[in-house]
């Protein structure tokens, strides 16, 4: 295999709605758009340096037009002032395409990045021709003992710490020196140990398994063959994306980077340039549902009286009505005294709930929201089906000045510094079986 160096393409910088810088770089010419994200740790320029990589990107980008990016925290993007959520990442990778101009593209996900391919596609179902995902994770609910992380720490970014992890995820270049110096040295361009941490355990407590139906775009999930339990959780994952098609390729290693590469390109190549990516506009999307309620408003109505009462509605109406816009919702209905809208990131729905509490309770008024996050119908400029009902029924279950929020908004929101506590499974009229549903403290 002849492994010469391309030259680096130039690296370009996208800004999100939050102001946060993007690095990224484009390679080739489409269509289609290909975009790839790499797991964990990324330096877009670094990964040229790496001759099975480069060639691999090179592939990608003989078939479509190659878009490379480092999220937020990593590589040369910016270090982020609060951890980014994965509705935060999702907007980086929005952003990207915005700045580059690109309506439709087919997303790639490797590792730890298909949770925010899975997410995207899902919220974006008409801007995504088509997913891959390589060895997507199921790690929710994992902790890495302190001392470990310590050790980690550590060792961070030296040849034996990159030794160590060659051997355990990429044994086939176990005694390829270069190949273990290029890794030390791409841990350190990537992140500082510190980010590295936090930016891990973020993945690690993030669960996208109630997204994975919603998605709607033609997927191939690709597995090693020789590994059994990455085998496993990628056939889990084609089970719930509907029409998936699951392909193990040649080799064990978990890492793409070791074995035989080449054939898990055969089978991204094969998949991009055979599948039908002229599809539809989507009637259906991925959403954040909230509802609102006054408590008590008729006691209250009786207490102040009509002209007040109206006066002290139309207060409400604008505060909800500005406090949603502010956190890009989008309102649906306010029939009576509340309101019901919808959002494209969890955590933006819950912190405008808790604001929404905040600026009513100021003025003497008391509300109970309740949030889910699921596939919605598109009707027209209006959301319904199912999550709607599901958000609607949980707010019923709260009381006066509570937020409750299912547990797929739970499952979605790590990172963002929201605190939630159980309280149990409870069942919500009309719908089947029970559901853990989370109260904001």
């Amino acid at each position: 295999m002849n492994h010469r160096r391309m030259d680096i393409p130039p690296t370009r910088y996208a800004v999100t709605l939050d102001g946060s810088m993007i690095a990224y770089q484009v390679v080739g010419e489409g269509p289609p758009d290909i975009v790839l994200l790499r797991a964990w740790f990324t330096n877009i320029e670094h990964a040229w340096q790496e001759p099975v990589l480069a060639r691999l990107m090179t592939r990608l980008a003989s078939f479509g037009r190659l878009i490379l990016l480092d999220r937020r925290g990593m590589g040369l993007s910016d270090r982020p002032a609060e951890l980014p959520t994965i509705e935060a990442r999702v907007d980086d990778l929005r952003a990207v395409l915005d700045d580059i101009g690109v309506e439709r593209a087919v997303l790639i996900g490797v590792g730890a990045a298909c949770a925010v391919i899975t997410v995207f596609a899902a919220s974006e179902p008409d801007r995504v021709k088509a997913v891959v995902l390589y060895h997507p994770p199921k790690h929710h609910g994992i902790e890495i003992p302190e001392e470990e992380w310590a050790e980690g720490i550590r060792k961070w970014g030296t040849e034996e710490q990159a030794r160590a992890d060659v051997a355990d995820i990429a044994p086939s270049r176990v005694d390829d020196e270069a190949f273990v110096r290029w890794l030390a040295a791409d841990t350190r361009l990537s992140a500082s140990p510190g980010m590295a941490r936090r930016m891990i355990e973020i993945d690690l407590a993030t669960d996208v398994t109630d997204v994975l139906p919603s998605v709607q775009a033609p997927t191939l999930v690709l597995a090693r063959e020789g590994s059994p339990a990455n085998r496993a959780i990628a056939g889990e994952v084609a089970a719930l994306i509907p029409g998936a098609t699951l392909v193990l390729v040649p080799g064990s290693d978990h890492m793409l980077l070791s074995g035989p590469t080449d054939a898990a390109v055969d089978e991204i190549e094969r998949f991009v340039t055979g599948t039908v990516l002229s599809s539809p506009e989507s009637s259906r999307v991925l959403a954040t549902v909230l509802f609102t309620d006054l408590v008590d408003s008729t006691s209250q109505l009786s207490r102040v009286g009509d002209r007040a009462w109206r006066d002290l509605m139309t207060e409400h109406d604008e505060q909800l009505r500005r406090l949603i816009e502010a956190h890009r919702g989008r309102v649906m209905d306010n029939a009576g005294d509340g309101f019901f809208a919808v959002f494209d990131g969890p955590s933006r729905a819950v912190r405008c709930a808790r604001e929404i509490g905040e600026a009513l309770a100021r003025l003497g008024l008391k509300v109970r929201c309740g949030l889910h996050t699921g596939e919605c119908e598109v009707r027209g400029d209006k959301l319904a089906g199912v999550a709607v009902v599901v958000a609607a029924r949980t707010m019923s279950l709260a009381g006066a000045g509570e937020i409750l929020a299912t547990a797929t908004v739970h499952d979605l929101i790590a990172g963002s510094g929201l605190d939630f506590v159980s309280i149990g499974e409870h069942t919500l009229k009309g719908l089947p079986g029970s559901r853990v549903i989370y109260r904001l403290v």
